[in-house]
């Protein structure tokens, strides 16, 4: 029998697309095939079109000259801007909203070649609310994370190659670990956020889920954030990696203290020079001072909401409006100064070192569908404005993916996709985990 072709990386489809092996049209069909046996437990998908798909792959398919994306389908996350499908924020304030307009992000993956394949579930407005109905694809009782729900689990269950997500805290990194895919989230403000849903103007930050370290290198090229796709072979021998435990190490559960001790052994046995990064005490506070500028920063993002349809804003949004968590200016003003303070500390502590390993999330993906997770190991990470990548590479008692996180300066980004690229199979061969249909 041979295989469908939703089981391709992005990388290998654009591949075979450009080489007249794989058709746009079949394609999508397979991808729209495993949407309709899977989607109903899944639920990653709040908007498809199947019919409109088709007749834009069938065009695809005419056209000569090809984009660097030619025909690739992506799902995009329900809190960016489509000019042909709704943008619903997971809110009923937008329900059935047809922004008639493309965001920034949407209108440069068109414009390569992508094929927009519909809208992935999130988080309300990516921040809090109303959840995702979303589930993991390998345990339908437990989350795929959140905010970015159904970007996650869609590119893990072979619904779609490549998906876009945004994180504020830990809304990209998180759902990757939890859901065993790849994903980058960038520096921060390397990707235009015009046409995004704002949380924190501050935060926010557009990144992309993929199941090979390729496959963010594709997406990294066409958001210009590498100059070239042919990423240097990176040696390992000789690299000088370190490990971060974060001063919240103590939530930390035994899958992810296996996965970095198994991690830090098979970098050494690859001859990386593997040291321990300690930071000064001020970041001991960066947790806390990520949620103060969080929440400063949505109470005026959901303002506009409050005054038009307040009746139809979850709670939590009209307390965070209200400010009902009594966050003063001066609180908000020494968060900003020690984020200010840290980031130059952390770009000057870590340039000395190829790549920083942290971890992605405390453990397995958390069991029920109320809370997504706990964000606690990516949230200082955010507000350094560290780009960060997530290898899926270890698995944790339930058989479960657990994932750590590649970090290091700001505009490290390229340096850190060689360090994946070349370090992603020494810790998938020490740890386990691999996607069950992924093509070599």
């Amino acid at each position: 029998m041979t295989q469908s072709s939703a089981l391709l990386t992005g990388f290998q489809a654009i591949q075979c697309i450009r080489n007249n092996t794989l058709k746009v049209e079949a394609y999508v069909r397979d991808c729209l095939d495993r949407i309709a046996s899977r989607d109903a437990q899944v639920c990653a998908w709040t908007y498809i079109e199947p019919e409109a798909l088709l007749r834009q792959a069938r065009e695809l398919d005419r056209q000569e000259n090809k984009g660097l994306l030619h025909g690739l389908p992506i799902g995009i996350k329900d809190v960016i801007m489509t000019c042909d499908m709704p943008t619903q924020y997971n809110s009923p304030i937008y329900y059935r909203h047809y922004p008639n307009v493309d965001a920034a992000c949407i209108s440069i993956l068109r414009n390569a070649g992508a094929l927009i394949l519909g809208k992935t579930d999130t988080v309300e407005f990516a921040a809090m609310g109303r959840r995702a109905v979303t589930t993991n694809p390998f345990d339908h009782a437990r989350t795929p994370g959140g905010s970015s729900s159904g970007s996650g689990a869609a590119v893990a269950d072979y619904h779609v190659p490549v998906t876009l997500g945004t994180q504020t805290g830990g809304s990209i990194i998180r759902p990757a670990s939890f859901c065993g895919v790849y994903a980058m989230k960038p520096t921060w403000n390397a990707v235009s956020s015009e046409g995004l849903k704002r949380y924190a103007a501050s935060l926010d930050t557009l990144g992309w889920y993929g199941r090979c370290v390729d496959d963010l290198i594709v997406l990294s090229h066409i958001y210009n954030i590498i100059p070239t796709q042919d990423i240097l072979a990176f040696p390992l021998k000789g690299a000088r990696i370190a490990y971060y435990c974060q001063p919240e190490w103590d939530k930390a559960e035994q899958e992810t203290r296996d996965a970095m001790s198994n991690a830090i052994l098979a970098m050494q046995e690859a001859g990386v020079s593997v040291e321990k990064l300690v930071l000064p005490s001020e970041f001991n506070q960066l947790n806390d001072a990520q949620s103060v500028i969080m929440y400063s920063e949505g109470t005026v993002a959901f303002l506009q909401e409050y005054r038009r349809a307040k009746h139809l804003l979850h709670e939590d949004f009209q307390g965070q409006v209200e400010n009902r968590r009594g966050i003063s200016k001066a609180q908000i003003v020494h968060a900003y100064d020690l984020a200010a303070k840290c980031r130059m500390l952390f770009d000057q502590a870590t340039s000395m070192y190829d790549a920083i390993l942290t971890p992605s999330a405390p453990g397995e993906a958390t069991l029920g569908l109320k809370s997504t997770g706990d964000s606690v190991f990516n949230r200082s990470i955010s507000l350094l404005h560290a780009p960060c990548i997530n290898i899926p590479a270890y698995k944790g008692p339930n058989a479960l993916p657990v994932g750590l996180t590649l970090t290091g300066p700001r505009y490290s980004d390229e340096k850190l996709l060689a360090v994946a690229k070349a370090i992603a199979p020494v810790l998938v061969r020490s740890g386990g985990w691999s996607l069950p249909y992924v093509l070599s």
